[in-house]
């Protein structure tokens, strides 16, 4: 089995579509580990805020299976085929890290650049998985976010429940 780390963000409907990314992640991997939940400002274009997250599961999916999979969800979920990049997004899931896969594989590269760019993906990974390394660069998702430019990118952690438990609170 490969661990893989997946970063989900929707601004539109964003409950709604994080918990049906959720059940969808859960369908396809089994069990799921989550990180808390974050609102940030729309980067690269103007747009709703977005609530964004972590998760990470077991899979024994190849890449590029389980890749196409991941945007078959998408696209059950309102995605257009051929979005542009910085767009309103009703689910958006981007695959973080396969494993210790580093470099362009099966036209994905891994480790995804936004783990290190944008606090929206690095504090939810850093939170889920401190511990854990980056496969890149060796160092751990909490030493990362400790060095990272934190006021650079304002998030709010926000209450949010999946399945009946809380799996984020305010803070």
């Amino acid at each position: 089995m490969t661990q893989v780390f997946l970063g989900l963000g929707s601004n539109i409907e964003r409950e709604h579509y994080l918990v049906a990314g959720l059940d969808a992640l859960q369908a396809l991997f089994g069990a799921l580990e989550l990180s808390p939940v974050y609102d940030s400002a729309a980067i690269g274009f103007d747009g709703q805020p977005f609530l964004n997250m972590v998760v990470a599961a077991d899979t024994s999916l190849p890449l590029a299976t389980m890749a196409a999979r991941l945007r078959q969800i998408e696209t059950e979920h309102g995605r257009p085929l051929h979005a542009t990049r910085f767009s309103a997004r009703r689910l958006d899931i981007d695959i973080l890290t396969y494993g210790d896969l580093v470099g362009e594989h099966d036209g994905i590269s891994l480790p995804r650049g936004e783990i290190l760019d944008n606090a929206f993906v690095l504090r939810p990974l850093a939170e889920l998985a401190p511990t854990a390394l980056h496969p890149g660069n060796g160092l751990s998702y909490a030493t990362l976010w400790r060095g990272y430019q934190q006021q650079s990118q304002i998030l709010v952690r926000v209450d949010f429940a999946w399945q009946g438990r809380w799996i984020s609170r305010a803070e």
